[in-house]
């Protein structure tokens, strides 16, 4: 063992490329042994039993930003969480029983070419953005003079049914079409761009204040009642986007700064649909979770905490735990100075704040964990950059639970809202998503970790040329996903409520 572990890093190259040649069959890569392939199913079979027995028992959720009432549990709140806590441990350990490195890289390359994109490509990226314009343009006008109930808004429907709910949905599931659908850049195209070089110090930080400031600015202000002050509040996202691609080019601005477009990367990551070499391919889902060239910088890996972090947030305070915790601490900060309502926004903001501090921290240090666990030259923030993907899979899941509710319950007005724009019903139809509909959230949560559970084992093989090095280093980042999971399915578990001091 090295002295430094830091100070050689003609050696960290070494070992790098010692992963890609170490332990490799000489079989070819799509034959499988037959004991490879038994393990692998019998760790499929044992993680849909424990999703399964975790759902059933856990079915008393329910949707938290749709903000309805939820249901108490039928069952004692350590057993449900005790239950998921071992569901993600249990595939953990599974899954360390796999470790032919062929075969996990068998499943993470394979992938079944789809037809020719690019002779229609260009047409349908016009037609798209075109659309995304005419659809940005009607938000605008009709959130500032068509009807302000919030059901019946073309405004609020687009913006939360479509663009926060749907379109993730369809890019995790499916694949990335933001890019063809993105009005920003449509709007851009037809202006002069400036050739000022984006500053490369800033990273992706830019995305990462706008996605926090967004999602603050979502809690704070009714934006998602009054279509009015959402409308002011698109309109100065639209300048400040607009002036920054101008400003730095497109490609720069969209790539780095732009939170939407940043998110939909990311999301694209997890889709089994891709677009490469001109051609729409299907891969396994999850299996770009690996590529060592989607975290790149620190900056990355604090977006996707804030992935994560925003949903839990979002949905810790629309329950009544969460209610009381804001009364209680804004009770508490009663000094005297300033009214209840700014003492409720400042406590808001400092619960955002911290908590998501504690969210990078925690999946921080769990890649200096990992490296004083495995003793490896390699550093803890490209061990930590190496992990990150794994968790957008997580993201991923949470967005899937927190919005599939509110996406299906509001479908029948988005859809009058689509057909008739500029005179919606009075009073839109709206739907009840059955009782055994609350159960998917539990399912969705679950799968998701699981997902980046494997996601992660992949990339520890790839990283690291010893197996037991491999398993021994995804023991910290283990452990930060059951707590994940275990914070999350607890705030499924609390019944709803209307956060407290807001308008």
């Amino acid at each position: 063992m090295p002295s430094s572990l830091d100070s050689n890093t003609t050696a960290e190259e070494s070992e790098t490329k010692q992963v890609e040649t170490r332990h490799i069959s000489k079989r070819p890569i799509w034959v499988v042994s037959n004991t490879k392939l038994r393990i692998f199913i019998q760790f499929v079979t044992w993680v849909s039993i424990l999703t399964l027995f975790t759902g059933t028992v856990a079915a008393g959720n329910g949707m938290t930003l749709s903000k309805q009432p939820r249901d108490t549990l039928a069952i004692p709140r350590w057993l449900y969480l005790a239950t998921g806590g071992a569901a993600i441990g249990a595939s953990a350990l599974l899954a360390s029983f796999v470790t032919d490195r062929a075969f996990i890289r068998y499943l993470h390359n394979w992938s079944l070419p789809g037809p020719t994109v690019d002779d229609w490509w260009t047409p349908i990226r016009w037609i798209g953005r075109s659309l995304g314009v005419v659809v940005l343009g009607l938000a605008v006008y009709l959130g500032l003079t068509g009807p302000q109930l919030p059901t019946a808004s073309f405004t609020i429907l687009v913006t939360f049914v479509v663009v926060r709910a749907g379109l993730p949905m369809l890019t995790y599931l499916g694949g990335n079409v933001w890019p063809v659908l993105n009005p920003w850049r449509g709007i851009v195209s037809l202006l002069p761009a400036g050739h000022r070089p984006y500053p490369e110090e800033l990273a992706r930080w830019p995305a990462v204040g706008g996605l926090l400031l967004l999602v603050w600015i979502e809690v704070i202000f009714p934006v998602s009642t009054i279509p009015s002050i959402l409308s002011i509040a698109i309109l100065g996202y639209s300048a400040v986007t607009i002036a920054g691609a101008v400003l730095f080019g497109p490609d720069a601005w969209f790539e780095n700064a732009d939170p939407i477009s940043v998110l939909f990367r990311f999301f694209g990551a997890v889709a089994p649909l891709k677009r490469r070499d001109g051609k729409l391919t299907v891969k396994l889902p999850g299996s770009d979770l690996t590529d060592s060239d989607l975290i790149t910088d620190t900056s990355d890996v604090a977006f996707v905490i804030a992935l994560i972090w925003e949903l839990t947030y979002s949905g810790f305070i629309t329950t009544k735990t969460g209610a009381a915790t804001i009364e209680a601490l804004v009770s508490l900060s009663n000094i005297g100075v300033g009214s209840v309502q700014i003492r409720a926004i400042f406590i808001y903001t400092l619960l955002f704040v911290s908590g998501y501090v504690v969210f990078f921290a925690g999946y921080w240090y769990a890649g200096v964990l990992s490296r004083r666990r495995t003793g490896t030259y390699i550093t803890a923030k490209r061990i930590a950059f190496r992990f990150a993907p794994s968790l957008l899979a997580i993201a991923a899941g949470y967005h899937l639970a927190h919005y599939t509710g509110l996406a299906v319950s509001l479908s029948p007005a988005l859809g009058m809202a689509i057909v008739s724009p500029l005179s919606p019903p009075a009073n839109p139809l709206t739907l009840s998503p059955p009782g055994w509909f609350e159960g998917l959230s539990i399912a969705y949560v679950l799968v998701g970790h699981l997902l980046a559970i494997w996601a992660a084992h992949a990339t520890a093989y790839e990283l690291f040329s010893s197996r037991l090095v491999a398993i021994r280093s995804q023991y910290p980042f283990v452990a930060v996903m059951i707590g994940y999971t275990v914070i999350s399915l607890w705030i499924l578990s609390l019944p709803g409520a209307t956060p407290p001091y807001l308008p």
